[in-house]
């Protein structure tokens, strides 16, 4: 899982650096120690290296802070209690839900809520693929009033009905299947 790999990278370069944490999360750290400015310049360097960024923009981090929100939301849908997107963020992150959201447009260029759908496309789309949830079941678990709501939201981001991806994928898998059959 990526995020076990960005803690234990994180982690990694704190002790490098004879740091001593007392938690590293998605998006935060709490040392023991105050940095100095040298610290600080050596933790972003080795960060890097791991393809991490250490970010010091209190708006920056909470744009972060939004985007993992929205994936745990996404991810997890099934077991959330039903409540709104605006809610949840709002709870999660302390803070009011038109705030974050005129942040969070200014910063990307996109709204929460844009965001949010093509997350959710992108887990539809995995679901898809995976083939073990009817149309129907997907909707149901990722909170969609019905499956046309699901259809016309995919439709509209992909240019595919879920029917059409879902056989898409298996003419893609068929096409490997034969590949394969021909170069035994």
């Amino acid at each position: 899982m990526l995020s076990n790999h960005c803690k234990m990278a994180v982690k990694g370069a704190l002790k490098e650096l004879g740091l001593h944490f007392i938690m590293v999360d998605l998006g935060e750290v709490e040392i023991m120690e105050t940095l100095s400015a040298g610290q600080r310049e050596q933790l972003k360097l080795i960060l890097l290296k791991s393809g991490l960024e250490l970010m010091d923009d209190k708006r920056a981090l909470l744009i972060e802070q939004i985007k993992i929100a929205i994936k745990e939301m996404v991810y997890a849908q099934e077991e959330m209690v039903k409540i709104k997107n605006s809610d949840f963020l709002s709870e999660k992150l302390g803070h009011d839900y038109a705030f974050l959201a005129n942040l969070f447009s200014e910063v990307q260029g996109t709204t929460i809520e844009q965001f949010i759908i093509s997350h959710k496309i992108e887990r539809i789309k995995e679901l898809i693929i995976y083939d073990e949830l009817s149309i129907s079941d997907i909707a149901w678990k990722m909170n969609y009033s019905s499956v046309a709501h699901l259809s016309n939201q995919f439709k509209k981001f992909t240019g595919f009905s879920p029917s059409h991806f879902k056989l898409l994928k298996d003419k893609r898998l068929n096409n490997i299947e034969e590949l394969e059959i021909q170069t035994i």
